[in-house]
């Protein structure tokens, strides 16, 4: 009786732990690719699920993929290059960075909201013309490995891609997916990395806050493409650092710190030229969206409330 008692309890708890896995593959698989629609509810409160936050001072890493000089036309330019540049040394410890100190982990540490542009490096399409997510992981791996970028257990490595890249399976370009964002391994070690496609590809749907009626709007700093990569480094770098294994800070959609903002940018002014935006970093405007608040009530923000 004793011996099936013991059984019992043994298939429980491999049962119990089968699923425990299942739904950790799943809060990955959510939230990767969503997007709210409008059957979502956005308001709802954004939980803790115990995993990883990253609370330290963090890195950002750029690694230019296809072609991105002066002779690629509309696949990409040097300008662009300066624009995003700018977006990633200016972004940290500001009121919006401010933010992510709303999200602590386990054992009360939050993000420090220090951010800082760590350098870059380029790759000449190693990986081809589309990209998959292994092929993304391989890009940062590569450059890891042969001491481009340094190693940084602190660090966040984004793949910026010329206008000539495509990357369906990652969701790039697909309408209802969110920027992506992932593990890799290098040397022994994990890395966190990210995937910013290049909006010239299908601007009406990666970014669409700068095109009305299939017209491309003006933005602020004059270029569709590093404009909306901005805002998009902003999602992913956010997510990232709250969410990063896909077992820290989402609701029970699956939506993280930035999906639940999508496509909201609050309260805007208009720039020289005529373009809107909401924040100024350095000597550039920026129209970049907001994201949650953790705080008793929860909303979309460009700054903390403190």
């Amino acid at each position: 009786m004793n011996k099936t008692k013991t059984k019992l309890q043994l298939s429980l708890a491999l049962l119990l732990m089968l699923f425990g896995l299942s739904q950790y593959s799943l809060a990955q698989s959510v939230t990767a690719s969503q997007r709210p629609t409008s059957n979502t509810k956005t308001d709802s409160r954004i939980l803790y699920h115990n995993g990883v936050v990253l609370v330290n001072v963090t890195d950002v890493y750029f690694i230019w993929y296809g072609c991105w000089d002066n002779t690629c036309g509309q696949n990409g330019d040097f300008a662009s290059q300066t624009i995003v540049t700018d977006f990633m040394s200016n972004i940290g410890a500001t009121p919006y960075a401010a933010i992510l100190r709303t999200y602590p982990d386990g054992n009360g540490y939050f993000p420090s909201g220090a951010l800082f542009y760590g350098g870059a490096a380029y790759d000449s399409y190693s990986r081809g013309l589309e990209l998959t997510a292994s092929d993304i992981q391989g890009i940062v791996a590569d450059q890891i490995t042969n001491r481009r970028l340094p190693q940084d257990p602190n660090g966040i490595y984004v793949v910026l891609a010329s206008a000539d890249i495509a990357s369906p399976t990652t969701g790039f370009c697909v309408a209802s997916a969110a920027p992506h964002h992932g593990i890799g391994e290098a040397l022994g070690s994990d890395f966190r990395y990210a995937f910013v496609g290049n909006p010239v590809r299908c601007p009406s749907i990666a970014a669409p806050q700068f095109v009305a009626n299939g017209t491309p709007l003006p933005t602020p700093n004059g270029s569709l493409a590093a404009d909306a990569m901005a805002s998009t480094l902003a999602h992913l770098v956010s997510a990232t650092i709250t969410n990063p294994y896909g077992t820290g800070w989402f609701d029970r959609y699956g939506l993280d710190i930035a999906d639940k903002c999508d496509g909201q940018f609050g309260p805007t002014y208009l720039t020289a030229n005529g373009a809107r935006a909401n924040v100024r970093l350095g000597q550039r405007d920026y129209l970049i969206q907001e994201i949650w608040v953790n705080d008793r009530k929860g909303h979309c923000a460009m700054d903390a409330p403190f």
